[in-house]
């Protein structure tokens, strides 16, 4: 239940702080006198729509706080979406500050609330409902929520079990599209990749150095006949030569020279070493070079053989655009592709099969779902009927129609209410038959169906009673009297029966008053529009209501004030 509202700064509301009661709580005023802007600022603090027009001109924030008292179901709640507790008293408050753009901050209990949490909350406290909306009533997604909603938790369960199969068979659906459609591209892909495995298998990739490799053996068989020549002119200079000067006939003159010298002095051994070391190195090389240069030999075929393999491996490079390296793990990386490709994932039969599952599941859920609304269908024909004789339309007809469609997210059924108010004639869809008075009291008496089962604790009804009158006007009021005890009612009215009937009645209106008196606003006028919202007491009401019925005279209208105030104590005294 909301218990108090205070506001800042809001549209033409400078400050204002009210305290609302249990029961049917009445709001009026002149056209125009800002009653609609309250229930703006309860939308508002709910997580509403705002814009800049919100924050009263000339100041830079505006403020809305909502206080409700809440039942234990909203305390468990609050602990499900990690909000702070609370010890009964539930404090809402929305913040609007001008900049370069609109900033809006929500609270809960003072900590920051996100949207998503505004609208949860707003589904358990509050039903804003305008006679605007009773356009809504031809919706046909609009009829759907309110029959489930009226069937109540086996029903929305049944629908949450729709949802999850439609969800299922859309997914199963969906990957066999996806897999037909990749269906070619995969074969087109497997060929390619087959085409590359083949042409790398073919090539014997093993080696990934085998270029270079393969390049060094192409310079020594192109180059062999000068590595004979050369290996044996330095087989000449370092060993033997026939002029006697090869180095390593030197060396030995030297090493001779050397051993005769060490008789005489021990110090020349160290020398002597190095110079046998010398020969040494120079005979072992000399021969080495003389098996080198014995054999290199003059092969042309197999340096084509080896010109021919760089040909092809060079070949393979440019193709693939790949050296020879990143050549070799390609050729890992297709034989992978080609094992992933051909046998893992679902076939296509194991896909259609899936689909086939999902929709039988799906259509069972559906069938259970439609027998479930038939059963409550019947039900709100009854009561909605019931409902709306009580409001001067006693011979009304009403029936929900349930039509087969294709199963969706909500079911397969199309829903249409069908209404006729007038006997001997054809039911028709809603939206094409009534007028805008009975779309009021259809509304109002489907409200009143959802009383036992809406968890909804506060109705706000803005105007919903425009377009009537008399008899009509009379059973609205007795209709928005008996929704008052079962929740709590605020409702926007220009009817003076409506608001006899008040557990509490406060009076809207705008005024005019000096600058100086209007709070949280800068501005270099004068004067300045505010509302104001006085509570009334017993003697203000009446002449609330005589305002409101108007009369030839006023002493006329208060005596039809007092005759309401009367009939209301008489309707209270009865319930």
């Amino acid at each position: 239940m909301l218990t108090a509202l205070h506001i800042e700064n809001f549209a033409l509301i400078d400050q204002l702080d009210l305290r609302l009661e249990a029961g049917l709580n009445v709001l009026t005023g002149e056209t125009g006198a800002g009653k609609s802007i309250i229930l703006d600022a309860i939308d508002a603090v709910l997580g509403g729509k705002a814009n800049q027009r919100l924050v009263r001109s000339g100041s830079q924030k505006a403020l809305v706080e909502a206080t409700f008292d809440v039942p234990s179901d909203i305390h468990t709640w609050l602990a499900e979406q990690d909000l702070p507790p609370t010890d009964g008293a539930l404090v809402l408050r929305r913040e609007l500050t001008l900049g370069k753009t609109l900033r809006s901050r929500s609270f809960l209990n003072g900590s920051p609330a996100t949207r998503p949490q505004l609208e949860g909350l707003r589904q358990k406290l509050v039903e804003i409902t305008a006679q605007g909306q009773t356009v809504l009533l031809g919706s046909g997604d609009r009829q759907r929520e309110w029959l489930d909603g009226f069937g109540g938790a086996p029903l929305v369960a049944q629908r949450q079990r729709v949802a999850a199969a439609y969800e299922a068979a859309t997914q199963a659906k969906r990957k066999l599209d996806t897999r037909r459609k990749a269906d070619q591209q995969r074969r087109d892909q497997l060929e390619l990749l087959q085409m590359h495995r083949h042409d790398l298998e073919q090539a014997q990739l093993d080696d990934p150095d085998e270029l270079d490799k393969l390049a060094q053996e192409h310079d020594r068989l192109n180059h062999s006949v000068d590595l004979q020549q050369n290996s044996y002119q330095a087989y000449q200079i370092l060993y033997e030569s026939d002029s006697g000067n090869a180095c390593s006939d030197l060396l030995g003159q030297a090493e001779a020279i050397l051993i005769d010298m060490e008789r005489y002095d021990s110090a020349i051994t160290p020398m002597l070493a190095l110079v046998s070391e010398a020969l040494t190195q120079v005979e072992e090389a000399g021969r080495a070079i003389n098996a080198y240069g014995a054999s290199v030999e003059a092969d042309p075929e197999r340096l084509e053989e080896v010109e021919e393999r760089m040909r092809q491996l060079k070949g393979l490079c440019r193709r693939f655009s790949r050296s020879l390296p990143e050549l070799v793990a390609y050729r890992d990386e297709v034989v992978r592709s080609l094992a992933e490709l051909s046998g893992e994932g679902q076939s296509i039969e194991a896909l259609e099969a899936e689909v086939e599952k999902t929709q039988a599941a799906l259509i069972d859920a559906c069938d259970q779902l439609t027998t479930l609304r038939q059963d409550v269908a019947q039900q709100l024909e009854t009561r909605l009927v019931s409902e709306l004789k009580p409001l001067a339309m006693d011979r009304v007809q009403f029936e929900v129609e349930l039509k087969p469609i294709a199963p969706t997210a909500t079911g397969a059924d199309g829903i249409r209410f069908l209404f006729s108010p007038n006997p001997g004639e054809p039911l028709q869809p809603l939206a094409e038959t009534a007028s805008g008075g009975e779309m009021s009291r259809f509304l109002l008496a489907l409200k009143a169906c959802f009383s036992q089962v809406d968890p909804v604790g506060t109705l706000v009804f803005d105007e919903i009673d425009v377009g009537v009158s008399g008899r009509v006007a009379q059973a609205i009021a007795e209709k928005l009297y008996q929704l008052g005890r079962q929740h709590q009612v605020l409702c926007v009215t220009h009817q003076p029966m409506v608001a006899a009937l008040a557990d509490a009645h406060f009076r809207v209106g705008k005024h005019v008053v000096e600058a100086a008196v209007a709070k949280g606003a800068k501005t270099d006028e004068a004067e300045r529009t505010v509302v104001r919202v006085l509570p009334l007491s017993p003697s203000d009401r009446r002449e609330e209501l005589a305002q409101l019925a108007g009369g030839e005279s006023h002493q006329q209208s208060l005596s039809f004030a007092e005759s309401l105030l009367s009939q209301a104590d008489s309707i209270r005294t009865k319930r």
